[in-house]
């Protein structure tokens, strides 16, 4: 390979791991809002699942690491140091992998997902108590902000413990319904039906929330595609850069 080609080859690597350094912080914060955000649907399975939290902490990691893969790729181009660019390519071979496997258990895996969260939100319902807690004020504000009411239908809200209990007609407060009727519009809590006709939303937010995952499929696969793509580039020109560096030279690597 012609020098020209080398250099050509070796920045290229370059803006290629710079690329990959990118799209792994992006990955560790999408990580990181999974983990703390608490104003989403994100944050009533938080709460209530494991398997989330677990995601999250996977999100984070793969993200560390293809920043620092992407910063090892980058001294290893720079200065063509055999064995950096090697570990390079085997690093993201295996983070392929890993990534090409989440994505098919994931996908093999979803009427069983689907299942535990619609089993997570109906649990939650029934025990809710209006008292502020961080699962119940995002399921409050789901609610109210997406204009649906219950998991499947307000019908849900018949199985709550208080609700069952309670000797007068009572609904949750953000199904209220501003169009209607009834009480003043409260944003947390159980409120007393005082029309005949209960003041909810009719829809489900089940519905609202496969429409609000349909809408951001996109980006988040967007997202994944383009970090296979820079991958698979980074794997290739690494390889060929790796091939053209005749002899290892250690003194090209800066001392700190």
């Amino acid at each position: 390979m012609g020098k020209g080609c080398i250099t050509v080859t070796k920045y290229f690597l370059f803006l290629f791991n710079l690329l990959f350094f990118i799209f792994g912080a992006l990955i560790m914060g999408f990580g990181l809002w999974v983990l703390f955000d608490n104003q989403s649907f994100i944050a009533v399975l938080q709460e209530s699942s494991d398997t989330v939290k677990v995601a999250s902490y996977i999100l984070i990691g793969v993200g560390s690491l293809s920043m620092a893969m992407g910063f090892f790729g980058c001294i290893g181009a720079i200065y063509e140091v055999r064995c950096l660019l090697g570990l390079y390519f085997t690093c993201l071979l295996l983070i392929l992998i890993a990534q090409i496997t989440a994505g098919v258990l994931i996908y093999f895996q979803r009427d069983r997902l689907k299942y535990e969260i619609s089993s997570i939100i109906k649990d939650m319902i029934i025990n809710y108590t209006g008292q502020n807690s961080t699962t119940e004020q995002t399921w409050d504000y789901i609610q109210k902000s997406m204009m649906c009411c219950g998991w499947t239908g307000p019908g849900n809200w018949s199985e709550n413990v208080l609700i069952k209990n309670s000797s007068q007609n009572l609904y949750s407060c953000s199904c209220r319904n501003a169009s209607m009727p009834g009480t003043d519009i409260q944003d947390v809590g159980l409120c007393e039906q005082l029309s005949t006709e209960t003041p909810v939303y009719e829809t489900g937010c089940v519905i609202s929330v496969e429409k609000w995952l349909q809408d951001n499929c996109g980006v988040i696969l967007g997202i994944c595609v383009g970090v296979a793509v820079i991958e698979l580039l980074g794997m290739i020109l690494s390889m060929c850069l790796c091939k053209s560096v005749v002899q290892e030279d250690y003194t090209k690597v800066p001392k700190y």
